[in-house]
């Protein structure tokens, strides 16, 4: 059997995001292993902390990359404070099984913003939360590639005198593109109402059920389909990826404004930087700034935006979209590099919860 001490030691390396390790903060309450094996009680300060899930998957790893793959782990609980008040459930409107609609934006195209867009979504399956994705990209639909699903074509079932979408499921993620609808060899030539009036049915028929988390791909710019969204549903929070290159960061700049704008004041949770620096496989601690750097890092100190995380350019990140298996999906330090991306994004996600109440649809007379 281990000591409680030989425990402890292990958990110190289970990191709470954007804080220090599970046993500093003093959330470990309970450690010890009995005969039906390891035990682990923690304790939160919230009620219904959003990342509980993905700290019982941390201290799993943790132990059995300690103690061995054969580790038996009987229970871990989280206990959490009882509320101190009551609380109304969200009016989510169209979406009421969605804790949190997350839109992913960009400036300008180019940035890798769908790459982004979809590591984060099966990061988020991967760390134990119920996600799915909405590639609202009308014009350059990329995640039925991104996720192998080329081929798919999403059923329907009534409800009553009502259609439903059932999204398309991989990698624990239930997915819903244009591209399932339309020949992966024609473009969409659509003007921008039938665009929107498109993205509107896949919000409201799409067949979402429960969800943690709804990651929204919207195109390059600021379009139509921005203010289809906002206006449709309540967006929680934004974020926008750019590459460290100055003309992508000015656009950049009118993205963040345009989420701030007070008509539609959706909170931006941060900013990623994408192909930040330039590492080849043969020499893998070597960085190559090719487009410039840290240029995200010094636009989010100047708008007082979090930075979320920094993604180099690997040629394993573009072979795994072109595969449709998300780099994410690997044990790797690029798949950590996206694991950490996507805890960074659910810490900044319960901030904005605690700290402000649901975003508001947008009215526009």
């Amino acid at each position: 059997m281990y000591s409680r001490e030989q425990i402890i030691e292990v958990l110190r390396k289970v990191k709470y995001p954007g804080k220090d390790d599970i046993v500093s903060l003093g959330m470990v309450e309970k450690a010890g292993h009995t005969e039906q094996g390891i035990e682990i009680v923690l304790k939160t300060e919230k009620q219904k902390d959003p990342v509980a899930s993905s700290l019982k998957h941390a201290c799993v790893k943790a132990l059995k990359d300690a103690f061995g793959p054969d580790t038996v782990i009987s229970s871990i609980e989280i206990n959490a404070p009882e509320p101190k008040v009551k609380t109304e459930p969200l009016d989510s409107g169209l979406l009421p099984g969605v804790k949190n609609i997350i839109a992913i934006a960009s400036g300008k195209g180019g940035v890798g913003k769908s790459t982004i867009a979809v590591n984060v979504a099966v990061a988020l399956a991967r760390q134990g939360y119920s996600t799915g994705m909405l590639d609202a990209d009308i014009f350059g639909p990329s995640a039925p590639k991104m996720f192998d699903t080329e081929n798919e074509r999403p059923h329907i079932r009534k409800e009553g005198e009502k259609e439903l979408v059932i999204p398309v499921n991989k990698y624990g993620v239930k997915v819903l593109s244009v591209g399932y609808f339309v020949s992966q060899d024609d473009a969409v030539v659509w003007r921008g109402p039938m665009a929107s009036n498109f993205l509107k049915q896949l919000l409201g028929q799409g067949d979402w059920g429960e969800l943690d988390f709804l990651v929204v791909d919207l195109p390059p710019g600021t379009s139509d389909i921005h203010l289809t969204l906002v206006q449709e549903v309540g967006v929680t929070g934004a974020v926008i990826v750019s590459t460290p290159q100055k003309v992508a960061l000015a656009d950049a700049v009118k993205g963040i404004s345009m989420f701030r704008n007070d008509k539609i004041d959706v909170p931006v949770l941060g900013l990623v930087e994408n192909m930040a620096w330039f590492t080849p496989a043969e020499l893998p601690k070597n960085k190559y700034y090719i487009f410039g750097k840290e240029g995200c890092k010094k636009l989010a100190e100047d708008m007082n935006v979090p930075l979320l995380g920094q993604i180099p350019i690997i040629q394993s990140i573009c072979e795994s979209g072109d595969s449709g298996a998300p780099v994410a999906l690997q044990n790797n330090d690029i798949g950590k590099a996206f694991e950490e991306l996507a805890l960074e994004l659910v810490a900044k996600t319960e901030e904005r919860n605690k700290d402000r109440g649901p975003t508001k649809k947008v009215h526009v007379n």
